[in-house]
């Protein structure tokens, strides 16, 4: 049996993934042009498909993609020597076995990052070839953890290498999602991201308008800087803290505001939380560097504390959906939301323990993307909501047409 068939049997949710992807990048390059035009949203594999395997390893990315996600999300640091590779932080003490080398037990250290102390091992203090001795694990503790070990850590090169060689094994474009990770930091120990990040598409030929690549980052400064270098879309991503009993956020450090921000002493900008950017002035300035906006999926539905039986977030209820996708829509911009996740103690109580609730919940409410640690399930919801809402739905799924015209519509994406 083949490693997709093998994969396709995951899930129910999996088979239908596979059974519906449209061409998802040349509808996207449209909608970046064209925020809020009715298209299918995408799906971001989310660290690859770390729901499964240990995340920003290639093996991650490749099942991302056979789970059905349109774009593969690296996360990008930089090494000693100047590499960029995939990694959710610069400390890779909780995500990697380093700490089972004693070849680098003296380098754990503690660095101020974002203005807060950390300690552990940190890829600036390592070369490209000492990162390719150290191996990746899974990062939660309820997931799978019997590939602890056995994947390297991917450089953003073989990351670009392997979107494309899916692009030609699968038939559909594969487009990648890089973040830049704290580029304040990189740019104070002398390793900024930018030029790096910019290089590397360059030589890829992918740093055009059209090219199956997103831009994102938390901080400001950095998109703006990564303007006049690319033409691709960027994302200004949109974080807070945690959600308060009633619903509101919560903005403490080092999750209150871009962290270039706070570096900037600037009154104005250290006067603002993140939250500044879902106003309509913050829309509107985000449209003058960027194409969207990446925020916490509690900007647009948040929720409340109601004391329910559950772990974490079952014990809480719903609040009624802002209107930050609407507004952002009106100033121009695409709205691509995270994190989405199957386990229980993740999942509002009015999902009723069923994730796909909540993946439906956001596409009807005409979220442009989302990213996903579980890719299989946010493409099912996709195809339920396909059948909802698209009269061709029940055609692009079973493939049986009535005329040219639906064939050529479903084969479009729409």
């Amino acid at each position: 049996m083949s490693l997709k068939k093998r994969t396709a049997l995951l899930t129910l949710a999996g088979a239908l993934a596979l059974a519906l992807v449209a061409p998802a990048v040349h509808a996207d390059t449209e909608k970046s042009e064209s925020p809020g035009k009715p298209s299918r949203p995408i799906v971001i594999g989310h660290r690859g498909a770390a729901g499964y395997l240990p995340e920003h390893t290639l093996e991650s990315y490749a099942l991302a993609v056979e789970l059905g996600a349109d774009y593969i999300e690296p996360d990008l640091v930089a090494t000693k020597d100047g590499a960029l590779i995939a990694r959710h932080e610069p400390n890779i003490i909780n995500t990697t076995d380093v700490a089972d080398h004693p070849e680098f037990a003296s380098r754990k250290r503690t660095v101020m990052l974002d203005g807060v102390p950390d300690t552990g091992f940190f890829v600036s203090d390592f070369t490209l070839a000492e990162i390719k001795t150290i191996h990746a694990k899974q990062a939660f503790a309820e997931r799978p953890q019997q590939f602890n070990g056995k994947f390297e850590i991917a450089t953003f090169e073989e990351v670009i290498a392997l979107a494309k060689r899916k692009s030609q094994e699968t038939g559909r474009t594969i487009g990648i999602y890089p973040e830049t990770k704290h580029p304040t930091y990189h740019q104070a120990i002398g390793l900024p991201l930018e030029k790096r990040l910019i290089d590397a598409l360059a030589k890829a030929g992918w740093n055009h308008r059209g090219a199956p690549v997103f831009i994102q980052s938390f901080e400001q400064s950095n998109l703006k800087q990564l303007r006049k270098m690319t033409p691709l879309p960027l994302i200004q991503l949109i974080d807070a803290d945690d959600v308060n009993a009633d619903g509101s956020l919560a903005f403490n450090a080092p999750f209150d505001r871009p962290y270039d921000w706070t570096a900037s002493s600037d009154p104005t900008l250290t006067a603002r939380t993140f939250a500044y950017l879902v106003t309509d002035a913050g829309l509107k300035e985000v449209a003058t560097y960027a194409d969207g906006i990446g925020p916490w999926k509690r900007y647009i539905v948040t929720t409340l504390a109601a004391g329910l039986p559950g772990p974490g977030e079952a014990g809480n209820i719903l609040a009624a959906p802002t209107d930050v996708i609407a507004r952002a829509h009106k100033a121009g911009l695409l709205v691509h939301t995270w994190t989405f996740r199957n386990e229980q103690r993740r999942l509002a109580s009015d999902y009723a323990g069923n994730p796909v609730n909540e993946y439906l919940q956001f596409y009807r409410l005409g979220i442009d993307g989302v990213f996903s640690d579980f890719a299989d399930t946010a493409v099912a919801a996709r195809v339920l909501f396909d059948l909802e809402t698209n009269p061709n739905g029940s055609a692009c799924l079973t493939g049986k047409f009535n005329s040219p015209a639906q064939r050529a519509a479903c084969e479009s994406g729409h």
